[in-house]
Formats: C-alpha cells, structure tokens, sequence
C-alpha cells in the first residue's frame, strides 16, 4: 500500500482543489440568498425596497414578491402598536404630577418608504415618544389637577389625542386611541382635591332637590288654580231656572218610583220635593 503524505504535491493539489470548490460554493449560496429575486413579506407588514441605497417610493405588501435581483426588502410592520408612557407632568396650578398614559398607534403603509429615507425603522424612539412626551405635557398645563379626578379626564385623553395626530400625521404616524391610565399626586393633595369634589358634588345634588321641590310647588299651584277656574265656572253657569229644572225633574222621577207615596212639593221658586213616606 502506498502512504499519503502532504509533502506529495498530488495530495496537496487535490485538497486544495476540494477547500476551493467548498468555498465557492458556500458564496454561490450566500450570493444567491442575497441576491434571489424571491422576497417574503409576512402578514401585518409592507416591504421597502432598497436598491443599493436607493429606495424605491412603492411598497410590497404581503405575501411572496419577485424583485430585482440584490434588492434589499426592509420589513415594516403595520400592526398597531402600543406605546406606554410614565412622566412627571406639572398642572395648571403648578403641582406635580406622575401620570401613566398609553398610546394606540400605527404606521401608514403609503408613508413607510419616506419613514424609512428620513428616519429609520426606529422611529418610535425617534418620532413617536418625543411627541407623545410634548403632547401630555402641554395639555396637562393647561388643567387644575383636580380635573383628572373628575369627568374631564376623557376631555383630556382626547385633547393629548388630538394634538399628537396633529404633530405626526404628516409624519406617517397614525394615532389611534390615548388612554390615561393611572394618575399620581402627594396623598395629602390628592385627599384634598377627593373631598373637595364630594362636596361639590352634594352641593349640586342639593341644588337638583331644591330645583325639583320649586318645580312640584309649581305643578301644585296651577292645578289649585285649575280647580278654583272650574269651580266659578260652574258657579256662574249655574242659574236659578235651572236648579227649578232639576227640581222639577226630581218630582217626576220620585214620582213614577214603586217606593213613593206621598211627595210634597216645596216652594214654587226654589223647593225641592219632599218624601213624606214609602214601602218598608
């Protein structure tokens, strides 16, 4: 048997020529993965095409997509996503406030090309938490801390809304909810500012009994005034011939009654008939 060794330059050709071929094949590979025409993009995102640093203002949207060959796809998700803010916040009136507000967004499909040229894929960190932060705090400035504890906590969730779509829309940010989620204030104002609430809160409900004790007053005077109208109505309508009518058609009644005997008539201008006796 002959033995091989790396001194025999045959040996040497032949494993030289092997490691070539591995390597040439692994960047076969590696520039055919690179460079495949073939592109995924999954569900919830849009591809941005970038061509060598040129990015194309089209989008791919989900599924299998043929490309030019060596075109990067950047994957830029469309699904809502949730940003959750903590910040010390001052109010109206200067106290200092922990507030944990969140905040329901997306990214516009159409603009995800020109996200992408002129910020990044991080432009939550770049765009949409600075002026979230800008947005609780200029809106809160302009309230007494005691207005979060009372119905205008949604006015206020709605006035940071609105404000923050204003400063990102045309950014591509597509604001969809804020949701103010817990507030925090010293225990010695936030008991101070509860309990001056109650009793604005009784004062309004006393002056809601009051209301409605002076409205039942009401009712029962225009119905005391309602009878006494009817009453005198009735008394001028009333007259003496028509009393001497009942009168008389009393007498005929009494007198057609099996129970009758004697019936005597009263004064000719005003009696009424009088039953002196009947069947027992």
């Amino acid at each position: 048997m002959r033995n091989v060794t790396m001194d025999d330059p045959d040996q040497v050709k032949r494993v030289g020529k092997g490691i070539g071929i591995f390597f040439l094949a692994l960047f076969g590979l590696i520039l055919f993965l690179v460079g495949s025409p073939i592109k995924v993009v999954p569900a919830g995102h849009v591809g941005v095409k970038d061509l060598f640093g040129v990015v194309s203002s089209g989008i791919l949207p989900p599924g299998v997509r043929v490309v030019f060959p060596f075109t990067r796809v950047v994957k830029m998700t469309i699904q809502t996503q949730e940003m959750k803010e903590t910040a010390e916040v001052p109010s109206k009136e200067g106290l200092i406030m922990n507030l944990e507000v969140s905040l329901l967004y997306r990214l516009d499909p159409s603009k995800a090309p020109e996200i992408y040229k002129t910020v990044g894929r991080n432009y939550d960190s770049v765009v949409v938490e600075p002026q979230f932060r800008s947005a609780i705090r200029e809106i809160t400035a302009s309230y007494e801390a005691k207005a979060l504890y009372s119905a205008e906590r949604e006015r206020i969730a709605q006035e940071i809304f609105v404000l923050f779509r204003k400063m990102t829309q045309e950014r591509g940010i597509v604001a969809e909810q804020v949701l103010l989620r817990k507030i925090g204030l010293p225990p010695v104002v936030a008991n101070a500012i509860q309990e001056k609430l109650r009793r604005e809160q009784e004062a309004e409900q006393m002056k809601f009994v009051l209301q409605k004790e002076s409205q039942e007053a009401e009712r029962k005077r225009i119905e005391a005034q309602g009878i006494a109208d009817f009453q005198r109505i009735v008394a001028q309508g009333i007259s003496a011939q028509l009393l001497e009518w009942k009168g008389i058609e009393a007498t005929e009644k009494l007198a057609q009654s099996p129970n009758t005997k004697i019936v005597v008539i009263g004064n000719p201008k005003t009696g009424l008939p009088i039953i002196l006796g009947g069947e027992k």
